[in-house]
């Protein structure tokens, strides 16, 4: 994939291969890979490929997407049939699909509303439950013998979308990344169109991601991760799977939701709290400031359009796109905000419609109130709530792919970038007192070890982009665990990662020698002058400044569940398709290594793909059939969601949390 080409509609993507004889799709990896190299230029919205000394191939973007096949001009003597209008569409970053507005069918009664829909409550507060007046006046109000009316089931056209998507997918994952070239790539992308056309935007960004992560594991791009393109690929079959039954406010859930509504919510007197640079596998890039309210209600201000590492960390000295202030994101942050005619969606994103008013306000010290609150709630509710947060499907109906509204000044709705957060609004953000006891290595680089209430908590870098300083930063906070103040505590901003042992990644740290104010670790770049002076020899600590050593619990037995035996082969599949599994190995062995450990599911899930990606019949004069790709995708998807929902188990008995319950999954 070329970050110099314009984004290329799926569509037309599909369109282009779709139109190739069968030789040419033979020859169309190659030619991605001739064209990976070769020259290009820019003359306003026409993009000029050489092809060859010859031969210039051009693609047409009026707004910066190529959006029709016409647009993309060959000059060789075989256009408009050739191969290389296919390779440069396959080449191409995946473009945002169309919000087709008029396709989505309207909500049904069980849904969420859309005018008040939730927000993050403050961790302190406590539900409002409704006065029995007005339950009983809305019983009164009902029509003697009313029917509910019954709850809004698929229709045929998305059932028939899902079932492409369900094929598309599958035939991805026979393939897996290594056998996934651009044919199948085109056909997923078709299947995604034709999803998106059907009302379910949902899965189709998720089909837009798997294609974005394949083509970055065929290009062998650093920043693919093989757990990225196996989430996607489970998130597809999953959505494809559930979709044809679902119905009421569960298909609603499965369906998504384009756009978000924007409604009034008054005046704001708002706290900046942190921000944190964006970096989302479709080419946006940017920055989200986080702030709250006097109650704790967290809001957030993007700023994310399409760009890379470059544009997230220059994005923070852009002023904010609300009212008429000039504050930066940076500035937000240490700031206040006072808003008046506010208008918020359902996650929390501040609008910045004509009407919105917003002037510079004190802000407040992570240690003062309203602020100091995010702290005050005991960890393992955090957990809790952060692993919940995933789990509730009727309300995860933004897609986070096709872009967010914005409002005008007519109140009309904008499409807008996305900041890349899926829906999220900041329940799986954890607010930490930690002591740091020291470092750990592991594969991905070094880790921080903070002690949390008893728990040794692992601290990792949220971006490993040379760009942003995630890294540097914590290689600075790594010295404060090693001579230059151990046991020192910091008050950190941090956002879970489900894993057998506690685990999260660093968003932002109260400052080493200051706690009234913070660093944000993927904007600010820490020096060796801002952490204490390093002890000289010979001098000894003070009484008064004696840290008592933090008792930190021994590990619990929860990382030797041998679950990774099961997950290994999960991610084998993803990445070389089902011949790796048919090969004769130490399958049984697994299995029973599984069972012995009292994990007797995972150890049939094991055989069962093992199994079905051995099995292949044959005709009645001995010939190899094809295989069953339906078998192997629901036997993988069956492994894929049982190590997600153990791995939360396990996440949520390693921080001492209650388990979420499975009822939405």
């Amino acid at each position: 994939m070329s970050p110099l080409l314009p984004p290329v509609d799926p569509s037309v993507t599909a369109q282009l291969v779709a139109a190739l004889t069968p030789r040419l799709r033979k020859r169309l990896d190659a030619g991605v890979a001739k064209l990976a190299g070769r020259p290009v230029a820019r003359v306003g919205d026409i993009v000029r490929l050489a092809v060859d000394d010859d031969t210039d191939l051009e693609l047409h973007a009026p707004g910066g997407v190529v959006t029709t096949a016409e647009a993309i001009r060959c000059g060789c003597l075989l256009a408009p049939d050739c191969l290389h209008r296919a390779a440069a569409a396959s080449a191409a970053p995946v473009a945002e699909m169309p919000d087709p507005v008029a396709e989505i069918p309207d909500p049904v009664a069980g849904e969420p509303s859309l005018t008040k829909a939730p927000r993050t409550a403050p961790p302190t507060s406590v539900p409002v439950s409704t006065p029995p007046a007005t339950a009983g006046c809305a019983a009164d109000d009902a029509p003697a013998g009313a029917v509910d009316p019954a709850p809004e089931s698929a229709t045929p056209a998305q059932r028939t979308a899902a079932a492409a998507l369900h094929d598309a997918a599958a035939a991805v994952l026979e393939a897996g990344a290594d056998g996934a070239g651009a044919v199948l790539q085109a056909e997923l992308l078709r299947a995604a169109h034709t999803a998106r056309l059907a009302g379910l935007p949902r899965a189709a960004g998720r089909a837009v991601a798997v294609v974005t992560a394949l083509r970055a594991a065929r290009d062998a791009d650093p920043a693919h991760r093989l757990g990225d393109l196996t989430t996607a690929l489970r998130d597809v079959l999953l959505l494809a799977h559930r979709l044809p039954e679902a119905a009421g406010p569960e298909l609603a859930g499965l369906r998504g939701r384009v756009r978000q509504p924007y409604t009034p919510d008054g005046s704001l007197r708002l706290y900046g709290l942190f921000a944190e640079p964006v970096l989302t596998s479709t080419g946006y890039g940017g920055t989200v400031t986080w702030t709250a309210d006097a109650a704790g209600r967290l809001y957030t201000v993007p700023d994310v359009a399409p760009g890379g590492a470059a544009r997230a960390a220059g994005s923070a000295d852009r002023a904010v796109r609300i009212g008429d202030t000039s504050l930066t994101h940076r500035e937000l942050s240490r700031a206040g905000l006072a808003v008046s005619g506010a208008t918020v969606s359902p996650t929390g994103r501040l609008g910045a419609g004509a009407g919105v008013r917003a002037v510079r306000a004190p802000g407040a010290s992570w240690r003062a109130e309203p602020l100091d609150r995010l702290w005050a709630v005991p960890v393992a509710e955090q957990i809790a709530r952060a692993l919940a947060s995933d789990l509730d499907v009727p309300k995860a109906q933004d897609t986070g792919l096709a872009g967010d509204t914005g409002d005008s000044s007519d109140g009309s709705t904008q499409p807008t970038a996305q900041d890349g957060r899926d829906g999220r609004d900041g329940r799986d953000l954890l607010f930490l007192d930690v002591t740091l006891i020291g470092t750990v290595r592991e594969a991905a680089g070094e880790c921080l070890l903070a002690d949390c209430d008893g728990l040794t908590v692992r601290l990792a870098a949220a971006h490993d982009d040379p760009a942003l300083p995630d890294r540097e930063n914590l290689r600075l906070l790594a010295l404060l665990a090693h001579g230059r103040g151990p046991g020192t505590r910091l008050r950190v901003v941090a956002r879970l990662t489900p894993a057998p042992l506690p685990r999260a990644v660093l968003l932002a740290a109260s400052h080493p020698t200051d706690p009234d104010t913070h660093v944000d670790l993927g904007l600010d770049r820490l020096r060796r002058a801002d952490l204490p002076a390093e002890p000289t020899a010979g001098t000894s600590v003070g009484a008064g400044d004696a840290r008592p050593a933090p008792t930190v619990q021994p590990a619990t037995a929860s990382d030797e569940a041998p679950v990774h035996l099961l997950r290994r082969r999960v991610h084998q599949a993803a990445s070389g398709g089902r011949r790796v599994l048919a090969f004769p190995g130490s399958k049984e062995s697994e299995a029973a290594r599984l069972r012995r450990y009292g994990l007797g599911t995972a150890g049939a899930l094991l055989t069962a793909l093992h199994a079905t990606a051995a099995e292949r019949a044959r005709d009645p004069f001995g010939r190899l059939l094809p295989a069953d790709t339906g078998r192997f995708a629901t036997a993988w998807l069956g492994a894929a969601v049982y190590t997600e929902e153990v791995d939360r188990a396990l996440c949520a008995a390693a921080w001492g949390a209650s388990s979420p319950g499975l009822d939405s999954r």
